[in-house]
């Protein structure tokens, strides 16, 4: 399965894949002025207020949140610091997100914040408190922050979501004592990842929603579930399956629904495991399904492109475009993306970032 967790890319494959593209913009120059003497000059775009756009503008859902990732398991850090950070914050705010979801507060061993509940489990002391900084920096741009939970990895190893109950009543309790003052402090996000009707999943998603509704006073959850779309499938080399069936889909998500809507209040689907054709027909289910239940429905826009044969760089920006329309032809309710600071930020480790980010500006006319 194609996913973050199945990440292979070396630091050798990322440094070249970050330079490659001035290279091909120099040969596409070259080859462009050699045919210049016998191509008819074309005359400037003058549709859509004079942007060389050929596409409506603004057609999309705009992006309003992000994933931060700082407990990755196949992107590399960034090894970002405090000044660093409030820049990115800036960054976000400039182009209208007022909504940052900490991914994960932990991975296995590797923790965001001194949880003496995690450190007595054997989780290694971070050096900077990242969730404190977080919250510091949401109050500061008027964002909400949204605290996604501990993920112990024992549902990756065994396929059983119940274990991460184990860790989770603790963590949810400790981390709420710690930081529930801050006013920024506004969700909490379920962080286990599921794409079917997995073993435990509602019973577990019904009590971890639960437990951070009581200890918060009822503060919302969500959850970013992905589709078993044909790009999930060929992820695993068994390419002769085709993916889940739109019909299929419908299927299992309105029992997983019926059974967590009371206390699971959105659900924002990744869009990246099925094809660009396929994104109306499915965006379509998640909806109906989502006003069923009374539940918002969001879209996670992966901002990285799961087309390339190197696992993850930033995505092609009208590949995203495609997807927020999509997203906004079926009535989503908001649009958040994994995420921002890896692969639109103009001040990632990535050169195509902020180019995307540029992009992303020009199309929604922002400033």
């Amino acid at each position: 399965m194609t996913n973050r967790r199945t990440f292979l890319k070396t630091a050798t494959a990322a440094a070249a894949a970050a330079v490659c593209a001035p290279i091909v913009t120099s040969c596409r120059q070259a080859s462009s002025e050699s045919a210049a003497a016998s191509m008819p000059v074309a005359e400037p775009l003058e549709s859509n207020g004079g942007s060389d756009l050929i596409v409506p503008k603004e057609a999309g859902l705009r992006i309003t949140g992000t994933f931060l990732d700082e407990i990755s398991h196949d992107i590399p850090h960034q090894n970002w610091g405090p000044v660093e950070w409030d820049r990115d914050f800036q960054y976000m705010k400039a182009i209208g997100i007022d909504t940052v979801i900490m991914i994960r507060s932990g991975y296995r061993k590797f923790i965001t914040w001194p949880s003496r509940y995690l450190l007595g489990k054997g989780c290694y002391m971070p050096s900077l408190d990242l969730v404190e900084l977080f919250l510091t920096l949401a109050d500061k741009y008027g964002m909400k922050f949204y605290f996604g939970l501990y993920d112990s990895g024992k549902y990756w190893d065994t396929g059983d979501m119940s274990y991460e109950l184990e860790s989770n009543k603790f963590v949810i309790d400790e981390v709420w004592k710690a930081y529930g003052h801050h006013s920024s402090f506004r969700g909490w996000y379920i962080s286990t990842e599921i794409s079917r009707k997995t073993k435990g999943c509602i019973e577990t998603f019904h009590e971890m929603g639960r437990m951070c509704k009581d200890v918060s006073g009822g503060l919302p959850t969500f959850i970013s579930p992905w589709i078993d779309g044909k790009k999930a499938i060929m992820g695993t080399g068994l390419n002769e399956k085709k993916g889940v069936s739109v019909q299929k889909h419908e299927e299992e998500w309105n029992e997983i629904f019926d059974g967590i809507h009371d206390v699971v209040d959105a659900c924002a689907f990744q869009d990246g495991h099925i094809d660009y054709d396929e994104l109306d027909a499915f965006f379509s289910v998640n909806k109906k399904l989502a006003d069923r239940y009374g539940m918002e429905c969001w879209t996670n826009a992966e901002s990285f492109d799961r087309d390339m044969p190197i696992d993850f760089l930033p995505i092609k920006f009208d590949k995203l475009r495609m997807k927020l329309e999509a997203a906004a032809r079926c009535g989503y309710d908001k649009a958040i993306t994994f995420e921002f600071s890896h692969f639109m930020s103009p001040q990632s480790a990535y050169l195509q970032a902020g180019h995307l980010y540029d992009r992303y500006k020009d199309y929604f006319n922002i400033g």
